[in-house]
């Protein structure tokens, strides 16, 4: 198995439809790169939850999942499961974002996803970040979507069982959910490693590569 790096980033950006989403689908990732490089620029963008419970849980917890590091969190209120009637507001905001940094990598929702403002999220981001690595992350929930990815972020043993821990502990108000549980995560994260030659990882879609094979 070939395994390609993206140099060493120091700024990347992250966003999601909703409080949770980049933690459930990127966590692992974000805790293993923070860890690796303190300082790195974490931008962050979540378009619903804001003002609320929703919006202290996500910044407590992405506080949590990017340790030592640059994170600027914006967190908006936009209707749960409405961004395709709020497309116009959504759009601006991912395009607020793309002005204001420069990153080296982007994690955002795959275009494949069956939720409606995950899927529409995805597709802003692949048209305001039109030269830049995006990673699109895969949330497990009934629509029962998950497909063949494309890329994998191999997770230590310990990063794996942070990530868990951490969606528990930072996230009270999504605990009575039935797919929200240890089993889930680490049960998918594990899938994944089995896939990648790794005990654990996390899983993108990657919509476009440009390679440089030169050196």
């Amino acid at each position: 198995m070939i395994r390609l790096g993206a140099g060493r980033p120091s700024r990347i950006v992250a966003v999601g439809a909703h409080c949770d989403d980049i933690a459930i689908g990127a966590g692992g990732t974000l805790l293993t790169m923070c860890l690796a490089r303190p300082g790195l620029r974490v931008d962050a963008l979540v378009l619903s939850g804001g003002g609320g419970e929703r919006e202290l849980e996500e910044r407590d917890a992405l506080d949590a999942f990017c340790p030592d590091a640059d994170l600027r969190l914006t967190v908006l209120k936009l209707p749960d499961g409405r961004l395709p009637a709020r497309w116009d507001e959504a759009k601006a905001s991912v395009e607020e974002l793309r002005r204001r940094t420069e990153p080296d990598l982007v994690l955002a929702p795959r275009t494949e996803d069956a939720h409606q403002d995950h899927r529409g999220l995805a597709q802003l981001v692949t048209t305001a970040f039109r030269d830049h690595l995006v990673l699109g992350y895969e949330i497990v929930k009934w629509d029962g979507d998950l497909g063949r990815p494309t890329a994998y972020q191999p997770l230590s043993p310990a990063i794996a069982e942070a990530k868990v821990r951490l969606l528990q502990e930072q996230y009270p108000s999504q605990r009575h959910r039935p797919w929200y549980d240890r089993e889930a995560f680490l049960g998918l994260a594990r899938i994944r490693g089995i896939e990648c030659h790794a005990r654990y990882a996390e899983a993108f879609a990657v919509t476009k590569l440009v390679l440089d094979l030169e050196g």
